[in-house]
């Protein structure tokens, strides 16, 4: 899998409306549907199932379920080490579980990441402060170190 590919996959779901456990581009993804997607057409495999899950992520348990099955499936890398197709992991509040995912897409003073956003649909923001304060984990995906 090539990362520019991953990128340029990721950006052709841009508009795709939010709609949970979706993973269909222009049909609805959420979050993880998105990563699943990008990965199933940048290695033009099927689609992956994976298990129900709530939106909340199991937060009132206080379990990171979608931390640990990242950490999984992918390679734990530092931080403050960006690559374009890395995949961020983002904890929405103080305290919370970890429960949002996207794709880092450009890097340096102009950095963005693809993400798809409960209201907002698929889209690709400015990694700014408050993004990078929420940013909890960064992952490599198997096949690039």
């Amino acid at each position: 899998m090539i990362v520019t590919d991953i990128v340029a996959i990721a950006r052709t779901w841009i508009g795709t409306p939010y709609v949970h456990q979706g993973a269909r581009r222009g049909a609805g993804c959420d979050c993880l549907g998105l990563l699943r997607g990008v990965w199933a057409e940048a290695s033009a495999s099927p689609l992956q199932p994976v298990p129900p899950y709530t939106s909340d992520w199991s937060e009132p348990q206080g379990d990171e379920v979608l931390w640990q099955a990242l950490a999984h499936q992918l390679i734990a890398k530092p931080r403050d080490a960006p690559q374009q197709g890395d995949v961020l992991l983002f904890r929405m509040r103080q305290g919370g579980v970890a429960k949002h995912v996207g794709l880092q897409a450009n890097t340096g003073p102009h950095a963005t990441f693809i993400h798809a956003y409960q209201g907002h649909g698929v889209r690709e923001s400015t990694f700014s402060s408050p993004w990078k304060r929420r940013l909890v984990a960064r992952f490599s995906t198997p096949e690039r170190p």
